[in-house]
């Protein structure tokens, strides 16, 4: 960060001189450090960066507890928001004259969103300071709000091979072996 005179000077905006002097856009970009001294201009370190979310300054951290009532509402509210989607649903399920039952991938969908909530709530219940609780909230964990995929599996036959040809490309599986060939 540059300072000019008493006032930050920002990369890439124009700036002008106590006695007039207009500099574009890019000078402080381009000229030398000597250049930068000539003119008055100084570099000073840039304040430490923190988490507006979660302090109130470097080194101060906002109230834990007011913090986990905060995320926990907004955990609430994306659930909330989640269910309401398939909401209709389930009411017109329970009208006599509907008929209509609800498919078992929106029960199971809705009851994972209430699981997830609870899960999320419970891991930030479970922090006691607000470094933690900000860890945890910049988790994919928190973020993640779906089934864990795992990865496939893949498993061959004993004794078997199979080819397949794609014009001159011809790509071979060998189960029994840990290879393949590609011809």
């Amino acid at each position: 960060m540059y300072r000019l005179e008493g006032k930050n000077l920002n990369l890439d905006t124009a700036f002008t001189t106590s006695d007039g002097t207009q500099y574009p856009s890019n000078w402080l970009r381009y000229a030398s450090p000597s250049d930068r001294a000539a003119i008055g201009v100084t570099e000073v370190a840039a304040p430490p960066w923190y988490d507006q979310k979660f302090f109130w300054s470097p080194n101060n951290p906002k109230d834990h507890t007011q913090l986990v009532e905060n995320w926990t509402s907004k955990v609430k509210t994306i659930a909330g928001s989640m269910l309401a989607q398939t909401d209709w649903m389930i009411i017109r399920s329970s009208d006599p004259s509907s008929g209509k039952v609800v498919p078992d991938e929106i029960t199971t969908a809705r009851q994972l969103i209430r699981d997830k909530s609870d899960e999320k709530e419970a891991a930030i219940l479970a922090t006691e300071t607000t470094e933690e609780l900000a860890a945890y909230v910049k988790s994919s964990a928190f973020h993640n709000w779906g089934e864990e995929v795992e990865e496939p599996v893949l498993s061959f036959g004993t004794g078997t091979s199979e080819t397949t040809s794609t014009g001159n490309d011809t790509l071979s599986f060998s189960t029994g072996s840990t290879s393949a060939g590609f011809s």
